[in-house]
């Protein structure tokens, strides 16, 4: 069961009604304990988001307070949460107009995405608005269905230029047997992503930030996807290509998301 606190209140159905207009931005995580890792890159996130949507500024200190009182509420430490923020008051043919925004809190059970290894689609598609984790999801759960439809797991976006991008809703990183890479491309750069950058950094492995043409994938020997739920290996992209040594990759950034800290909320 999924429970939703809107503003530090249970959300009522007139609330959750508002918060389903196709403008607002969100955040996920997993709460484990009463913490969260990289829980300042999440109210970041939250704070430049609202800014660039709403051109308000979001009370940091008071989202926490009702992601806390909620986990309270619900009577857990684990969860998986995700905190969505909207305006009730926005109306679209008023963009301009500045109104106050509303902080949506769903608490669900904790998650964590299974290893199993997978194939993915290339799809050549470019998010609006990438580095926004906004709430415009609709081509993105449609791309993961036609991959599946085609036998495949899910859908890997690959830009105009034919660079690779992003996954439908998680980051890639690839390994060549020496380093890690990372596309370079317009995307959104998950704070599961940016953690396992930090961790690496801190192991000292040599990885790198660069364009990444779809042609290129098979001078790769492996590729992990990652997002708030964990991290789990790529065993191909499309048809024939396929990737031998992803557990080693996995097995490295699974010590790198290790050294990231966990923040007491």
């Amino acid at each position: 069961m999924i429970h939703y606190f809107c503003n530090g209140e249970q959300a009522s159905g007139e609330v959750l009604a508002a918060a389903q207009v196709n403008y607002g931005h969100f955040t996920s995580l997993q709460v484990r304990d009463g913490a969260v890792q990289g829980w300042a890159l999440h109210l970041q996130r939250l704070q430049q988001a609202t800014q660039a949507l709403f051109g308000v500024e979001l009370d940091a200190g008071q989202v926490q307070s009702w992601l806390k009182q909620a986990l309270v509420d619900c009577g857990v430490a684990d969860a998986s949460v995700r905190i969505t923020v909207f305006a009730r008051a926005f109306d679209f043919r008023q963009p301009l107009r500045q109104v106050p925004v509303d902080v949506l809190v769903a608490v669900a059970p904790p998650a964590n995405m299974p290893s199993q290894p997978r194939t993915v689609l290339p799809v050549h598609y470019q998010r609006d608005l990438a580095h926004i984790k906004h709430v415009g999801t609709f081509p993105l759960f449609h791309h993961r269905r036609q991959a599946m439809v085609q036998g495949y797991d899910d859908a890997l976006f690959v830009d105009a230029a034919g660079q690779v991008s992003e996954g439908t809703t998680w980051n890639v990183a690839f390994w060549d047997g020496r380093q890690v890479l990372w596309p370079q491309a317009d995307i959104l750069h998950g704070v599961a992503g940016q953690l396992l950058e930090d961790g690496l950094q801190r192991m000292g492995q040599v990885q790198a930030r660069q364009a990444i043409p779809l042609s290129a994938l098979s001078g790769f020997s492996g590729a992990v996807a990652c997002n708030a739920t964990g991290l789990w290996p790529l065993a191909g992209v499309g048809e024939g290509l396929v990737f031998g040594q992803s557990d080693e990759l996995l097995a490295m950034l699974r010590q790198a998301s290790a050294l990231a800290p966990w923040e007491r909320l």
